[in-house]
């Protein structure tokens, strides 16, 4: 279980996060949903401990993350941020393998081959693993990113905007295997998202944020709703059921 109290962050003297509580339940899918500027990323990044908090508090199963040896954290929480630069040129198969530095230091032994191989081919990207990632389409490396961090094999996997530069069937695929990484493998996910359809069809928890702060959580059907999704976005919009998912229409 993740348990951030009090939350705090600036930038600038402009303050992005604001006294956030959230509890987050193990083997589930949590989003982080909201508009541009609302903080999801920042949260996102302070639960990692990517970037530092201000004041408050973040425990995972109990232990403080200030306090955790890096290389131990790194075990237990993975996290994927929207922008990935290298400055060294791989090819998916080295990429994926970073996932195993935590365990290998660097020198794979065949459990942690294994762990790439599955990674791999969880995101079907066998037949290109030799490619170079500058080779690859933005949709393909962002597949390559994520394979990485499922060969991390953490407890807690963090992704901020996963389905960025991917087209229909390839976040339908990565949405799928993160449901199947929480119901078969009991994974718990935090996700930020900004399609709140996918959101509303994949997600246990929905976290709605806005202006840096908590304004709604709780079960998704609880939060894709007309009244919450109209204060959170400032937006009009129709919500149809469709196959047990509240499905929100909001293009016209």
């Amino acid at each position: 279980m993740v348990e951030v109290s009090n939350v705090s962050k600036s930038y600038g003297g402009k303050v992005v996060i604001d006294q956030v509580s959230t509890t987050i339940k193990k083997g589930k899918i949590t989003s982080f949903i909201g508009p541009n500027g609302a903080g999801k990323s920042t949260l996102l990044s302070m639960i990692s401990r990517l970037i530092g908090m201000d004041s408050g508090g973040v425990t995972i199963d109990g232990q403080d993350i200030t306090k955790a040896k890096s290389n131990d954290l790194a075990k237990k929480v993975s996290i994927l941020k929207q922008a990935n630069h290298l400055p060294i040129r791989l090819t998916i198969r080295e990429l994926v393998s970073f996932g195993r530095f935590p365990y290998s230091q660097g020198n794979l032994n065949k459990e942690d081959k294994e762990f790439v191989d599955e990674a791999i081919s969880y995101m079907e990207l066998e037949d290109m693993q030799h490619k170079f990632l500058d080779q690859l389409s933005g949709g393909q490396q962002q597949r390559a990113f994520i394979a990485m961090v499922i060969a991390q094999n953490t407890e807690y996997i963090l992704l901020d905007e996963p389905l960025n530069n991917l087209d229909m069937k390839h976040s339908v695929q990565i949405m799928k295997v993160l449901r199947r990484l929480v119901d078969e493998l009991g994974k718990t996910v935090i996700i930020v998202i900004h399609d709140i359809n996918f959101a509303s069809c994949y997600s246990d928890y929905i976290v709605a944020l806005k202006d840096g702060k908590v304004i709604k959580e709780g079960p998704t059907n609880d939060i894709v709703d007309v009244k919450v999704l109209k204060e959170l976005y400032e937006l009009d919009m129709q919500i149809e059921n469709i196959n047990g998912n509240n499905i929100c229409i909001y293009f016209t």
